[in-house]
This record gives structure tokens, C-alpha cells and sequence, in this order.
């Protein structure tokens, strides 16, 4: 027997012994408490919590291990790292390490080298050699493949990246995968980062920033576990099919309770559902249907509305609305008693202190009832009729104390003497027109936000972390109305300017959020590697977007070789059945588990879809509001199919009058869908995108 054969038998070995000793724990948890005891209740949410782990655990007890020798006097240990701590039955020895624990960080750090290691724990930086590093992949409780990526004293063969090159090869599902076992070093240091403060991460596509952004919430969860609760998070996708698409990740790293949810559906709820959102497919179609220039781009009602500028104006209605709330004048509900307008003040400005302007202008309110109350039972008031006056006079009077609505005090920025001048006319018009219809358009959902939060602030405290993912497509003032619903920054913002395709709306730089905040509030990180797509894919790509400025670099793939891009020209006559035959090719290599035909518009993708049917093929159209994600065979707008990712892409015209220079990122954003295989037909010439070389 090899060396090699011996080790991977005592794995197996070893993993049987795991295997018994946690389906022994969970056999032993009982059944759960039903009864009215408090303690008993706590105890028995610990014993789900524990129970919870070990399930976890009993799937993949484990997928790395690392043989560490503390120095100075430590022995070399073996710890093996799983997605939920397990300690051995009866014993407060671990079985398994959580990979969110301080020395698990070595497994994801240590790159190899004979020189000491090192990771920071509670009581300071604990350093040491690393003997052994050990990948494993386990399914079902077998042991599939075992990979060691370094061993001490051996001369380091190029295996590192091996195990990686084996999960980045396996077909994907409609569901997006948790890459715990996989996480690269630079993606280490951003799930571990310090928790108070707003991150911003630019990632290339296929760069993990998804899924690293979902495993910091699993480490700030376990990190913070006094400070951090999982239903004070929030998790802000693109659309709902993306909700669905990133939904299995964070179950399956042990975490629950975690709001995620759209900004359009979140604003909604917030607002009381006083509005209503005009058709986001419209609005989708709008930009997307035709070319749209530069220009038309920059003067955009989503840029207008979005900056700062537009902020600014709302603060100054705010600050007036503020100045008006306090009267000026006497309460003189009945001869000689009177209220003096300086003791109003004082109440506002003083007892209220950090309260929400509408909270604090009922409070006044609800203050001089009070006052009311008291002074006619002191003065002994009990004449019926004179009461009632009293009494009509103070309703008149709470009433001249102005009271907002979101909707009511965002209308007035637009019509009449008051309308501000930031907003140009033609816009200003439509707003107003929508509104009196209670309607309005996705970009007035931020200024309205952040106007609600201004007037009554949000019905939780705070927010402990929020998750902002493709926030380039995010204006400056949905994240300044975001801000408002922390104490203190602890954010992770994430997207690729290159896959900026909503320009209408969303920032050129990230200086445009970054500037939101302090210096010692951010941090910036750099994904530049791809994972998801082949070295031809990524190189394909890359070329789109080569005349792109912005200071983004290009993706870096990983190298894993590929079959090489296809551009094909077709005539129109052959163009749909040349579509067809290529999706069918592809199904009957077996190799390919999701397949999406890449269409330049919705109407487009509608055609194609009734095609595909009426040649049998089994076929789902993306629409804008879809819930659901369901694999296989797909047929996707290119602007609906950001954040999604299949096996094979067909993009189905990428002809010049399809993709003009003004759309490079859609293109780019098409392509970069493929892991393992793209190929591109073109009726006419094909786009000034793409090169010959």
C-alpha cells in the first residue's frame, strides 16, 4: 500500500468515527419542549441551536484539514475544519473546527512555505508551524476525493490549486453554492474584516463577491455573537429571481433569520404602501430596447433624483418643515390661560432631544393636550359648554401644527411656488402627475425613503450589518438613506462597475458612495480573479470591455483551460435554427446541466422561447418580477441576466445593430454568464465589440 493509499484509508477511517459520534449527539437531543417554563424554553432553543449544528455537520462533518504546532512548546495537532463547530461526544475536545473560528483562518491564509505561520486569536497572535494542509471533499458520508495542497519538509509540487480547479470544473444547478471549503486568502480578509465599518468591494465577474459577502454575515454572526443579531441584518439583491437564485447559501452555513429582500420591495414596506410602483418591466424596457446615448444617459431622471444635490434640497424642505412645527403665536384656550410660545420651544428642543421630527411634533402635540388637561382640572373647569370650546380651540390649534406624510411632503418639492429648481421641469411635471395617481417611478423611492426615515426613522432601532449587492447600479442618495438606519456604518458593498448597465441610475466611480462617509469608516478591496469562467471566457471577455475606462482592471482568470469562444455568422433564414442546434448539441453531450440563450431585448427572448417550445425543447423565459430561478434550459434578456450563471451561453445576435459601442458592459455582462462554454451568432456584421484577433 502507498503512502498516498494509507493516508486516504485512515480518512476514511477517521470519518466514520466523526460520522458515528455525531449521529450519536443528535440521536440523544430529544424531542422538543412544549411546555410554559422560561428556562426550560432557553434550554431548549440551545438544544435546536445544537442540534442545528450537528446537522450541519452530520452533511460534510468536514472539508480541510491543518496540522498546526504552536510554538513555542505546542505539539503538531491535526484540526479538521467544518461549516459548524463539533466537540467529541462527552468531551470538550473538538471533532470538528468552525472555519469561521481565529485558527481556522490559517487553513484559508497559509499558501505554503517552511517559515512560521500565524493567525490572531482573543489573546493576541498565536504563531506556529504548519505541517500539513489537506482538502477534502465529502458527500453522502464517504470520502470522495482527498487533495494535499502542502506538506512539510516535501518539495511543494503545483497541487495548491488543484481541489480548487476540481469544484470550479463541477456543472451548476439554479442555485448558487457556499465555497467554504474553497475560499481564497484575498476573499478571507474580507469576510474576516473588523465589523464597524461600511466595506466596499469591486469584484470582476465570477469573482465570489456574492458568496463572500454572505460568508461574512455567517463570520460577523459567530465573531459578534453578543453584538450582532441575525434579524437585525438585511440583505439587499438586485430582484427577487436573485433572491431565490442565492437562497440555499447562508442555511447552509448555519445561518437563519437574515431579511433579504429588494430595495424597490423593502422601500414599499417601509412606506406603508402609501404608493405604488409603476411597471419596472417598463421602465426596464425603456432603457434597454434601444440604444440609448451617453448624454441621454447622464440626463436621466434616476441621475437626477439620485445625487446629492436632490438631497440637499429635500434637507432644506426638511429644515423648513422643522422651523414651522413649534408656533409662534400663543394657546389661549380660555380667557387668561395661556400658553406661551417660548415654553412650546423649550419642550421641543429640549425634552424630545434625538427623536424623529414627526415623532417629536406629536409629542408636542400630546404635550400641550397635557397642559390642557392639567390646567382645567387645577383651575376646576367644569362647565360643559366651556369645556367644549376649550376643547375646539385646542384641536384647531394641533392642527395648525403641520403633520407630513413621506408621499405629501416629497409631492411639494414639485409643484407651485415651493417646487425646487434642482429638478428639471419636464420631470418635475411627471412626478407630480404620478403622485396625485399615488405613483411613482423607482428613483423617487430613495428620496422618499430617505424622507420617512427623516420624519419617523425606522420601526427596528438600527441595523447591525447590511449587504448591499451590485451597488454600482445604486444612486448616492439610496445609500445616504440607507445610512440613516445604522448608528454607526457596518456595511458590505459590492459590485462591478464593469457590469454597470443600469448608467440611468447608478455611479461611474465608487468615489460617488465612498465620499458618503469617513476616511476610518470605509475600506476598499479588489477582487480581480475569476473563478467562474474558463481562461477563453475570461480572456473573450475582457477583450469587450478593453477600451472601457474607469480604472477597473480586467479579470484574471484561473487557470482552467477550456473549449475556445465560437463566433458564428448564420443568415437570417438559418438564425433560428441554427439556435435551436446548438442548444440541442449541447444537451446531448450530457455536459451541461443549465443552459441560457442570451437575447438582446424582452420581446426578443419572447420570440425565441415560443420557438424553442414548438421544436420541443423543454424551455423557461426570465422576465422581469420573476421569483424563481428553476435551471435547466433558459432563455434570458441580457440586461435580466446579472448575477446569474450557467454552464453554457448562447449569445443569440450579437450583431452591430444588436450591441453598439454604447453597449459594451451588456455585452460584457452576457459572456461572463459562461463557465464552461460561449458561443456567439451574428446575422449581419458582427459588433464593433468584439475584435478579430
Amino acid at each position: 500500500m502507498t503512502q498516498v493509499q494509507s493516508a486516504y484509508q485512515e480518512e476514511q477511517e477517521r470519518l466514520a468515527r466523526s460520522m458515528d459520534d455525531i449521529k450519536s449527539q443528535l440521536a440523544g437531543i430529544g424531542p422538543r419542549y412544549t411546555g410554559d417554563d422560561f428556562t426550560e424554553q432557553m434550554l431548549d432553543l440551545q438544544r435546536e441551536e445544537r442540534k442545528r449544528r450537528l446537522e450541519v455537520a452530520f452533511r460534510e462533518p468536514y472539508f480541510g484539514r491543518i496540522d498546526f504546532e504552536e510554538l513555542p512548546n505546542g505539539e503538531n495537532k491535526p484540526l479538521y475544519i467544518g461549516k459548524a463547530g463539533v466537540a467529541k461526544q462527552g468531551s470538550n475536545e473538538l471533532l470538528v473546527v468552525d472555519w469561521r473560528a481565529p485558527v481556522a483562518s490559517l487553513f484559508y491564509s497559509f499558501t505554503g512555505g517552511e517559515d512560521a505561520a500565524a493567525y490572531v486569536a482573543p489573546e493576541g497572535e498565536i504563531e506556529g508551524f504548519v505541517h500539513l494542509k489537506r482538502n477534502f471533499m465529502v458527500r453522502q458520508g464517504e470520502l470522495v476525493r482527498m487533495v494535499d495542497s502542502y506538506v512539510r519538509g516535501k518539495d511543494e509540487e503545483s497541487v495548491t490549486d488543484e481541489f480548487l480547479l476540481y469544484r470550479l470544473g463541477e456543472n451548476k444547478d439554479n442555485k448558487l453554492r457556499d465555497i467554504v471549503s474553497t475560499i481564497q486568502h484575498e476573499q478571507d480578509r474580507i469576510i474576516r474584516s473588523e465589523r464597524n465599518k461600511a466595506l466596499f468591494i469591486q469584484g470582476v465577474a465570477g469573482s465570489g463577491k456574492t458568496t463572500v459577502a454572505l460568508h461574512r454575515l455567517a463570520f460577523l454572526l459567530y465573531q459578534y455573537a453578543d453584538r450582532v443579531k441575525a434579524e437585525r441584518m438585511i440583505i439587499f439583491a438586485p430582484n427577487r429571481m436573485f433572491l431565490d437564485y442565492i437562497s440555499g447559501v447562508l442555511p447552509e452555513l448555519g445561518v437563519g433569520d437574515i431579511l433579504q429582500t429588494t430595495f424597490v420591495d423593502w422601500s414599499l414596506e417601509l412606506l406603508g404602501h402609501e404608493v405604488k410602483l409603476r411597471s419596472a418591466s417598463d421602465a426596464l424596457s425603456y432603457w434597454f430596447e434601444e440604444h440609448r446615448s451617453a448624454e441621454e444617459m447622464a440626463n436621466a431622471p434616476g441621475r437626477i433624483k439620485g445625487s446629492l444635490t436632490f438631497k440637499e434640497a429635500i434637507d432644506t424642505r426638511i429644515e423648513e418643515l422643522e422651523q414651522r412645527l413649534v408656533p409662534v403665536i400663543p394657546f389661549e384656550p380660555l380667557p387668561g390661560l395661556i400658553l406661551k410660545p417660548e415654553l412650546m420651544k423649550e419642550w421641543f428642543e429640549t425634552d424630545y432631544g434625538d427623536e424623529t421630527l414627526m415623532k417629536k411634533r406629536d409629542r408636542l402635540v400630546n404635550r400641550i393636550r397635557r397642559w390642557f388637561e392639567s390646567e382645567l382640572k387645577l383651575r376646576k373647569v367644569v362647565d360643559k359648554k366651556l369645556r367644549a370650546k376649550a376643547q375646539t380651540k385646542l384641536n384647531a390649534f394641533s392642527k395648525k401644527i403641520p403633520s407630513f406624510t413621506a408621499p405629501q411632503l416629497y409631492a411639494s418639492l414639485f409643484g407651485g411656488k415651493q417646487a425646487v429648481t434642482v429638478i428639471p421641469k419636464a420631470i418635475a411635471s411627471a412626478t407630480a402627475a404620478s403622485l396625485k395617481n399615488g405613483q411613482v417611478e423607482a428613483e423617487d423611492l430613495a428620496p422618499l425613503v430617505y424622507i420617512h426615515l427623516r420624519l419617523y426613522g425606522l420601526q427596528i432601532s438600527s441595523y447591525d450589518h447590511i449587504v448591499i449587492d451590485e451597488a454600482q447600479d445604486y444612486s448616492p442618495f439610496q445609500l445616504e438613506a440607507l445610512r440613516l438606519c445604522q448608528k454607526s456604518p457596518s456595511m458590505t458593498v459590492l459590485g462591478d462597475l464593469q457590469q454597470g448597465i443600469h448608467a440611468y441610475a447608478g455611479i461611474q466611480s465608487w468615489t460617488e458612495l465612498i465620499d458618503l462617509f469617513t476616511e476610518e469608516q470605509t475600506g476598499f478591496f479588489e477582487l480581480n480573479r475569476s473563478y467562474r469562467s474558463t481562461m477563453e471566457i475570461i480572456e473573450f471577455a475582457n477583450r469587450i470591455l478593453g477600451a472601457m475606462g474607469g480604472g477597473v482592471k480586467p479579470a484574471v482568470p484561473v487557470f482552467r483551460s477550456g473549449d475556445p469562444v465560437e463566433v458564428e455568422q448564420v443568415t437570417d433564414k438559418e438564425w433560428l435554427s441554427r439556435i435551436v442546434s446548438s442548444v440541442q448539441e449541447w444537451q446531448a453531450t450530457g455536459q451541461f446541466q443549465t443552459i441560457s440563450v442570451i437575447g438582446r431585448t424582452a420581446e426578443q427572448c419572447s420570440e425565441l422561447h415560443e420557438f424553442l417550445l414548438s421544436k420541443g425543447l423543454d424551455a423557461s423565459l426570465v422576465q422581469s418580477k420573476q421569483p424563481e430561478y428553476g435551471g435547466g434550459l433558459s432563455v434570458v434578456p441580457v440586461y435580466l441576466s446579472k448575477g446569474l450563471e450557467f454552464d453554457a451561453v448562447l449569445i443569440a445576435d450579437a450583431g452591430a445593430d444588436k450591441y453598439s459601442e454604447n453597449d459594451a458592459k451588456l455585452l460584457y455582462v452576457g459572456c461572463t454568464r459562461a463557465l464552461h462554454k460561449l458561443k456567439l451568432l451574428h446575422r449581419d456584421s458582427l459588433t464593433s465589440l468584439i475584435s478579430k484577433e
